[in-house]
């Protein structure tokens, strides 16, 4: 049972009386709100209400994002709140981000009401559905006749004019609720994003003691476990004589480490991961790239492909980053393909056969429910390929000018233990991806869209949630665009950034189809000459630079320590020979 307390002050709304009850009823604590006027009555309640931790954020696009890297750390539902009109559109990244990478945001947008919809009024646009193609679910609630009634016979009589105001009332109470219980169920139940549309006509800033309403809050149905019988897998998995594991976006943690045992001393099995996946174990192959790109470049990579393509391919988890596992898989499909876990599966290499909701652990617990090994050299033959290229690797660092890709390698091998380790995208997880990282670390990166455009944000709002200290790696271009995301009061002294700074976007350089012309480096690598420095001075860093690998050397070395204040570390690179020494590094691995 739910105890509302009666000191706080309540809007003299319904409707936003009832979202803040059914927020609290349903334990949704955090909510992050941006300045407006007509989201002020769910301001007003949700900021007076001891329950509810409110975070100001101006900037709506770094709010949700903020928001969305709160949700990731606490695995529950956080609130973004923002006024009418084209405040809730700089929502739309966030939200499509948690769309793809199951997070559970509540998106609430104070609406205006809908007869002053498309008559000229300031801030007005049509807000119903709006994120209709990347939402778990959208409430368009109703507005309430009981408050402001002489605006509603004035501007839409017909609403009223059969009924009591009381009656019809009743029937928006009875709607609200519903499409509230629904929404939030979705969010909780399906780890997804939804969209609250709340219309409200002036007064907005009027409130009461006590709620004027009893809200109908249904209980969030347990999730019932159903069996599957895995007997026909089981069998396909014990005959099998090559078996891949393939590791996307996966929470630290959630793997049993006697699973990871089980596939490490399969001899039949290669588990690829990804930077993102968060397992490890020295068996598993962590440079997916580095495994792929050689081959690539033999005159016989169709036959070597043949070698390395599965019977069975394996795969949990979110998102993949290696443009090239997909390649391989998609031109040599494997002859079963089971994605393992409860949310989406996606047909990223066209061969799907079956999606197996159930919890990973279950089933490779049910695959080697009795000891059982396949006679298989597939492990030990790509092991053999893995401990040359790790080498070559190491050949290859102790030959090279400073670069990204040096860069990576130092900076990587000097984060402490235990840190949570926060990327950016486009080449940040990429030259990440060739590394070795310290298996403490808790690593996340937004790969659900894959865009650079709220890295930082979420960075300092899963930061705020955490107790341990973050590191965030993120290159110039994102860093820079999303620089709003320091401009808040939640930027703990613990949190890190390092920016590695090459003038421009850079993986352009590596992408197919780049020349040297005007036309590529203004609209395509979009060359610069900015410096961190000066946003570090507005926002309240330290800041430190390095543009060599001594520097960089001498400015790690302190940088991890207590501070008085967050630090950042820039690390300028040279612009024109990054493509060049991370090409040549898949040569001479090769």
């Amino acid at each position: 049972m739910v105890v509302f307390l009666n000191y706080m002050k309540y809007s003299a709304i319904p409707t936003a009386q009832s979202i803040v009850l059914h927020c609290q009823a349903k334990n949704i604590s955090n909510i992050i709100i941006s300045p407006g006027s007509r989201n002020a009555p769910l301001t007003i309640a949700f900021a007076e209400n001891p329950f509810f931790k409110c975070f100001s954020i101006v900037d709506e696009r770094s709010a949700a994002f903020f928001a969305l890297g709160m949700a990731q750390q606490l695995q529950e539902p956080v609130v973004v709140l923002c006024t009418s009109g084209s405040a809730l559109l700089n929502y739309y990244p966030a939200v499509a981000e948690a769309f793809y990478s199951n997070i559970p945001l509540i998106v609430i947008s104070a609406d205006r009401p809908e007869y002053k919809l498309g008559i000229g009024d300031g801030q007005t646009i049509d807000q119903r559905n709006v994120f209709q193609n990347h939402i778990g679910y959208s409430a368009n609630l109703k507005q309430d006749v009981r408050h402001a009634t002489s605006k509603v016979l004035q501007y839409k009589p017909e609403w009223i004019s059969e009924k009591s105001v009381e009656d019809v009332q009743n029937e928006v109470q009875i709607y609200n609720d519903q499409e509230l219980n629904r929404a939030i169920e979705m969010a909780l139940t399906a780890n997804s994003p939804v969209h609250i549309n709340a219309p409200f006509e002036e007064p907005l800033y009027e409130t009461l003691s006590e709620p004027t309403i009893s809200p109908e809050i249904n209980d969030i149905p347990v999730e019932v476990v159903t069996s599957i019988d895995l007997e026909e897998h089981r069998n396909i998995w014990n005959t099998a004589t090559k078996k891949m594991v393939l590791v996307g976006v996966n929470t630290p943690n959630v793997i049993d480490k006697k699973v990871l045992e089980y596939l490490a001393n399969d001899p039949s099995v290669l588990v690829l991961t990804e930077t993102t996946s968060n397992i490890h174990h020295p068996n598993f192959f962590n440079s997916i790239d580095s495994l792929i790109a050689p081959i690539e470049m033999q005159l016989d990579n169709d036959a070597l492909f043949e070698k390395l393509k599965p019977d069975v391919l394996i795969t949990f988890g979110g998102l993949i980053v290696s443009k090239k596992v997909k390649a391989f898989l998609r031109n040599h499909k494997p002859n079963h393909h089971w994605h393992i876990g409860g949310h989406t599966a996606n047909n990223t290499f066209f061969c799907l056969n079956e999606h197996l909701k159930m919890p990973v652990n279950r089933f490779f617990d049910a695959m080697y429910v009795s000891p059982h090994k396949v006679n298989s050299d597939y492990f030990v033959n790509w092991n053999k390929v893995k401990q040359g290229y790790v080498l070559k690797r190491d050949a290859y660092l102790n030959k090279i000018p400073f670069s990204d890709f040096s860069a990576f390698d130092q900076l990587l091998q000097s984060i402490p233990d235990n840190y949570m380790l926060q990327l950016a995208n486009s080449s940040t997880i990429r030259y990440t991806q060739l590394f070795e990282v310290n298996s403490t670390l808790k690593v996340f990166c937004n790969r659900g869209t894959s865009g650079i455009d709220g890295s930082t944000s979420t960075a300092v709002g899963a930061s705020w949630v955490n107790s341990t200290p973050t590191l965030l790696i993120t290159g110039d271009l994102s860093f820079f665009y999303d620089s709003n995301a320091l401009w808040n009061n939640y930027v703990k002294n613990d949190f890190r950034i390092i920016v590695v700074n090459n003038n421009g976007g850079g993986i352009f350089r590596i992408l197919p189809g780049k020349d040297d012309s005007n036309v590529f480096e203004t609209y395509f690598e979009t060359r610069h000459s900015l410096s961190a420095e000066h946003l570090c001075n507005m926002f309240g860093f330290d800041y430190r630079t390095a543009k060599s690998s001594q520097e960089l050397k001498e400015e790690i070395n302190g940088f991890f320590n207590e501070s008085v204040r967050p630090q950042l570390l820039e690390i300028t690179t040279p612009t024109l020979i990054n493509d060049k020494i991370l090409i040549d590094y898949f040569r001479f691995i090769s």
